[in-house]
């Protein structure tokens, strides 16, 4: 057997990337295309693979090494008498599958009861990224399926796995990864009490839609300075008083103009017959803070409705919804939803679709901030949104247009944009 060198490859537009994780051991037998080391850079985790078959001599590299192209991975000693080797492989399998079947009928006749489960003892090939993913959601990597390479798991794995654990049925959530060990009462004093019944039915659907929609949230920062000069303006002619208008109508108002635009955001999934349903109505979601819960009522017709009967609308839908004397079917029928933080605090965050929407567009609480402007240093009012999407309807750059817009319809055009 010849002696063969495995060099880092050309990968691109890489610099001291770091191995983190080995694949192979020493005389392991790997063939070509056999994936060697992990690397992982700041956007994503490479496989090296490769390049020829033999047996692993030397393994050059360890965990944590930093590496570039052409460096050392491994020495291998290559195969030169391929079909001598290939006969010696069919030979040694047939070897193998004799002992297995053997194996099979003696384990047929005997009882075998293992005191310690195999899942203790089993390793699972999954890079550090994976294991910590997994580890934040719960979930064991040694219990869940790798799809990959050699039963390697991904990210998707662990999705899967984790959908696969939550069931939803008759308003209850069963989850079936967590199990208690100990009780709360063993470390101290606790207090039980009854969930709200609001947070009870909003539960279930939560979890659906977490679990069942590939969400995508955007970020952007909108300036609304202009705007909040205006509405901090607005007086009655007559009486002479100030008029108090939420923020909220005007983003209402901009939102409309935005689902006009972009009509994949005024949309449904049919999941019975795999087609998109496309809505010629306007109704928005508001989520309600109440002490039962979190509510998401519908203002009907809002396309139609004025800045100022936006706001009124606002007021006395939420007056309804903390009465609980709202009715039920004012919480379905939307075409999308906004969930608003700014009266308490917070930037950025995920709202969660409010399905069958399929997306929400979440508000942080504004702030200054000091940015340059013809030449000159200004501090200007700037509000934080969080948009959260269906990606099998609407993917990254569409999304990155509706925010652009949103944010134009709210900046300093806002007037002619939103025809106040």
């Amino acid at each position: 057997m010849a002696s063969t060198k495995i060099l880092i490859p050309d990968m691109g537009d890489f610099k001291d990337v770091e191995i983190i994780e080995v694949l192979i051991k020493e005389g392991q037998q790997i063939k070509k295309n056999d994936s060697l080391i992990t690397l992982e850079s700041d956007k994503s985790s490479v496989e090296v693979p490769s390049t020829h078959n033999g047996v692993v001599e030397k393994i050059i590299v360890k965990v944590g090494d930093k590496v570039n192209k052409g460096d050392l991975i491994l020495n291998l000693k290559s195969e030169n008498n391929t079909e001598e080797r290939q006969e010696t492989i069919k030979k040694d399998r047939k070897i193998e599958r004799k002992v297995e079947n053997k194996s099979q009928k003696i384990i047929k006749q005997k009882e075998i009861i293992s005191t310690q489960p195999s899942s203790l003892n089993e390793t699972k090939s999954a890079s550090p990224k994976v294991r910590k993913f997994a580890r934040e959601l719960g979930a064991n990597v040694v219990e869940i399926q790798g799809t990959q390479r050699a039963g390697r798991v991904s990210e998707e794995d662990v999705k899967n796995f984790i959908r696969s654990q939550v069931t939803v049925s008759a308003g209850k959530v069963e989850k079936k990864i967590y199990k208690e060990e100990y009780s709360h009462e063993q470390f101290g004093e606790v207090e039980l009490k009854d969930i709200p019944r609001v947070k009870k039915l909003s539960g279930p659907q939560l979890v659906r839609s977490w679990t069942e929609i590939p969400h995508v949230t955007q970020h952007e920062e909108i300036d609304i300075t202009e705007m909040e000069q205006f509405r901090s303006s607005l007086y009655d002619y007559y009486s002479g008083e100030m008029i108090k208008v939420t923020p909220l109508a005007f983003i209402a108002k901009a939102l409309v103009s935005a689902l006009k635009a972009f009509p994949n955001f005024n949309a449904s999934i049919d999941p019975n017959h795999n087609k998109i349903i496309y809505k010629k109505y306007f109704h928005l979601g508001f989520a309600v803070d109440t002490p039962h819960g979190l509510m998401v009522p519908k203002i009907r017709n809002i396309d139609q409705m004025s800045i100022k009967e936006i706001g009124e609308a606002l007021k006395k839908t939420s007056k309804l919804c903390r009465e609980l004397k709202i009715n039920k079917k004012e919480f379905f029928g939307g075409s999308m939803t906004i969930t608003s933080l700014g009266g308490i605090g917070g930037t950025f965050f995920t709202p969660i679709i409010n399905p069958p929407e399929v997306a929400i567009l979440g508000i942080g609480k504004s702030f200054d901030k000091l940015t340059k402007l013809k030449n000159k240093i200004v501090s200007r009012k700037i509000l934080p949104i969080s948009l959260s999407y269906d990606h099998r309807i609407i993917d990254g750059a569409e999304g990155a247009r509706f925010c652009v817009y949103l944010s134009d319809c709210l900046g300093k055009d806002f007037a002619f944009k939103l025809a106040v």
